[in-house]
């Protein structure tokens, strides 16, 4: 079969004829840049409503769109179940062996059984097992799971961080973004917050708003003590003690802080930090489908999640440039409860916004629900895209029936309700209804054979089999030496004065025997200017080091470990009854303190220059923030857009030429018809004028022979005649023949054309170079300078 995702198409099935029951060859390919409108899939249970969602997500990532999917129930980590070589014993693990008993197979059995139907379905819809391995190869998939270690851990503390500063210039993009996460927050306690009336959850967004305006991220213990102490006096024009008196707000704090501590919730503070690029995109660029598997969770943890998560994609939106082409997809699996039609809990307002913004950034909102009548229609009028598929009740048919009649009018387009309403009524399982507003009329498809093995919801334990641990790559630029231990441990040595010197805590808790030895090093934090006008750079990067000291070896500032971030807090003192390594030649005497600093300012001149990378082939440089992963992670979005455009480009080129091609293929074939037509009229009159001149020649009347000579003439000249019909079908089919030749070269020219653009722009095979911008000398500040103590 034909690879179409080249094309930015997503194969999602074939056309099916309701009357006839039964589907058609036309492919059913979905233009990837239509789903920036959105799209909504709606089926009962039984429909193949997860079916469906779970293809265009296949069809997603083989094109190396990244995919965020919220798993309610734990159905899309089935995902993770692809077996290219389609052999039984990948799937004998993962088998229903009670469904197995049921049907009277023994578990290698059914997983022989499973096979076969997998690969006789694929190779039904013109899959195999080559494009299961395309799929895998196309887009790293992870199942996380905030509040829980079965899968890959997330951390959603880091949600009460300073917004982007595109949020904070946004007035009403700033207001969305502090009343979703207070109202997420209260609903973890219960607390069913209005954020006008309530004082929990005015308090709670002064909090927020007064520490964001000063630049300071706020944890959840930070919140606990800013309720007890609040850093302000007022809210509105009341004094704090008349709007929340402080033993009502101890008593929030307490709840709060009885939350933070149960042992459950501990799991919400392990794990990767909640951030969307990462979920988008692997540490190497590499496109990703992550898996949000929230089935474990309480529906106000659920709440809480889901609205944080959908704050944080709002601010990675507003920080990208806007664009044409589908840059990434988020969906959920079941947006019962989260969009509802009256009520407004914390996840509608940001649900609200993207599907209202998320069109100009490229990133596609779709949203799969059994219940049509809790949705709020009003607000899915955004949405291009409707999958109907079966449903139960007549009253769920009325709600899409009027949801879609409500796009119809908002998009300028008429609605035959009654036909639709009939399409409605016809639809069996896997059969869908598309109505696109980009299409000239709607379609009903069946849907194709998912790559991945559709085994049902999966257990924790299921998903942890499926996880791999990856361990976190540490915070070092620099490789750092080896340091030789300097000599036995004494006691304190003496410090020139005016050095400083600080000591850093030890991460184990101390205990009986357990004696802590201190060892030398150097740290410094200094602030380094990089500018070049050609590339529009000018930025300041702060650079933190730390160099271990050792005896007989010269400070090396190369060496030196890079940071993240800066030192963690450091004591001026250290722990009684510690004891010290010794201090290297040089390093008791101040001067050598004043050498080592300014021979810092000149390594890092030297040897530590801004590195960018840039991309000949878009005209692309990565930005002061990007390493080259994540700049890669950006590419793959412009090179997919590129594609798009010089895909487009070279389709209205060859537009014309096909439609000529086309149309003279047409007259062809009308000829042809015409000159059969001739042609067996013809056969037929030369038929029965041999057979008329026959008979009156053995039986005939009193003829002349005069007449009967002139039939037998006619007759002669009808048979020449019937000859020179066939040739002329002959030469009718020819011209056809030919015609369809021209066709199948340009339809081939064509593709040639499209297969090249695909290689010029696929992401992994662009080239970077990098460019190095050395610090301007002047404006090389240390900041901080001194002897570190770093305990063992």
């Amino acid at each position: 079969m034909e690879i179409y995702e080249k094309l930015g198409a997503f194969y999602l099935g074939k056309t099916y004829d309701l009357t006839r029951e039964q589907r058609s060859n036309d492919l059913l390919l979905y233009d990837s840049k239509d789903l920036t409108t959105h799209g909504l899939c709606v089926g009962m249970t039984g429909s193949g409503k997860t079916g469906l969602c779970m293809a265009l997500i296949e069809e997603a990532a083989i094109d190396g769109i990244p995919v965020i999917a919220v798993d309610p129930k734990g159905d899309i980590g089935n995902l993770m179940l692809r077996f290219p070589e389609l052999a039984p014993s990948d799937f004998r693990p993962w088998i229903d062996e009670s469904e197995a008993a049921r049907k009277g197979s023994t578990p290698n059995a059914f997983a022989k059984k499973t096979a076969s139907l997998w690969k006789t379905g694929l190779a039904e819809w013109g899959q195999d097992g080559e494009r299961i391995r395309r799929l895998t190869n196309s887009a790293e998939m992870t199942i996380d799971t905030p509040g829980s270690t079965a899968g890959r851990p997330v951390t959603v503390l880091r949600a009460f961080r300073v917004p982007p500063q595109a949020v904070m210039d946004n007035a009403d993009a700033f207001r969305d973004h502090v009343q979703a996460a207070v109202s997420g927050l209260l609903g973890l306690l219960g607390i069913d917050a209005d954020p006008l009336t309530s004082r929990e959850h005015v308090l709670l967004s002064t909090l927020l708003v007064h520490a964001w305006h000063q630049g300071r991220d706020l944890s959840l213990a930070d919140v606990i003590l800013g309720i007890q102490r609040p850093p302000f006096n007022k809210v509105g024009v009341f004094d704090l003690e008349t709007f929340f008196p402080g033993s009502d707000r101890m008593g929030l704090a307490l709840r709060l802080n009885n939350l933070m501590a149960a042992p459950g919730f501990q799991n919400w503070m392990n794990g990767d930090p909640l951030n969307i690029q990462d979920l988008l995109y692997s540490v190497g660029g590499k496109p990703r489908v992550s898996i949000m598997s929230i089935a474990h969770l309480s529906d106000p943890e659920r709440m809480f999640f889901v609205t944080i998560l959908l704050n944080e994609l709002l601010s990675w939106m507003r920080q990208q440039p806007g664009t044409g082409s589908l840059r990434a997809i988020f969906y959920m699996d079941e947006i019962f409860g989260y969009f509802p039609p009256t009520q407004n809990p914390p996840s509608k307002t940001p649900m609200l916004t993207l599907l209202k913004q998320a069109r100009a950034y490229g990133l596609g909102m779709l949203m799969a629900t059994q219940n049509p009548v809790d949705l709020d229609y009003k607000g899915l009028s955004n949405t291009g895209t409707w999958f109907i598929g079966r449903l139960q009740t007549e009253r769920d048919k009325l709600r899409v029936l009027d949801g879609l009649e409500g796009v119809s009018a908002a998009s300028g387009e008429g609605f035959d309700r009654r036909q639709m309403e009939a399409i409605l009524s016809g639809l069996g399982s896997r059969v869908f209804l598309m109505h696109n507003v980009h299409d000239d009329a709607p379609r009903v498809f069946e849907t194709r054979w998912v790559l991945s093995y559709l085994r049902g919801p999966m257990t924790r334990e299921q998903i942890s089999r499926l996880t791999t641990q990856t361990q976190a790559p540490e915070a070092v630029t620099a490789p750092g030496r080896v340091t030789p231990r300097s000599t036995e441990p004494t006691d304190k040595p003496v410090v020139a004065a005016g050095v400083e010197e600080v000591f850093l805590p030890r991460n184990t808790p101390t205990g009986t025997g357990s004696r802590c030895i201190y060892r030398p090093g150097l740290f410094a934090d200094v602030r380094a200017r990089y500018a070049k006008a050609a590339l529009g750079v000018d930025v300041w990067k702060s650079l933190h080091l730390h160099l271990e000291l050792s005896e007989g070896d010269p400070v090396d500032w190369g060496e030196a470990r890079v940071l993240e971030t800066k030192f963690p807090e450091m004591a001026s003192e250290g722990e009684d009854g510690a004891t010290f390594a010794q201090l290297p030649e040089g390093a008791t005497s101040q001067k050598s303190f004043t050498q080592w600093q300014k021979a810092l300012a000149g390594h890092v001149y030297r040897d530590r220059p801004l590195t960018l990378f840039r991309c000949r082939a878009l005209k692309a440089t990565s930005t002061s923030e990007e390493n080259e992963d994540a700049f890669r992670g950006r590419l793959s979005h412009a090179a997919r857009e590129a594609r798009d455009m010089a895909i487009e480009k070279l389709r209205i080129r060859y537009a014309k030429r096909l439609a000529t091609c086309e149309d003279r293929i047409r007259r062809a074939e009308q000829r042809v018809a015409k000159e059969s037509e001739q042609y067996q009229a013809a056969k037929m009159n030369t038929v029965v004028s041999i057979g008329a001149t026959v008979i009156g020649a053995i039986f005939g009347r009193k003829l002349t022979s005069y007449r009967t000579v002139s039939s037998a003439g006619t007759t002669v000249r009808r048979a020449q005649r019937t000859g020179i019909e066939r040739a002329d079908i002959e030469r009718a089919q020819a011209e056809l023949e030919t015609q369809q030749q021209k066709l199948d070269a340009l339809t081939s020219e064509f593709e040639a054309a499209v297969e090249d653009i695909t290689v010029d722009f696929d992401p992994n095979l662009l080239e970077l170079e990098p460019v190095e911008i050395a610090p301007r000398k002047s404006d090389i500040t240390v900041l901080r300078f001194g002897l570190v103590w770093s305990p063992e």
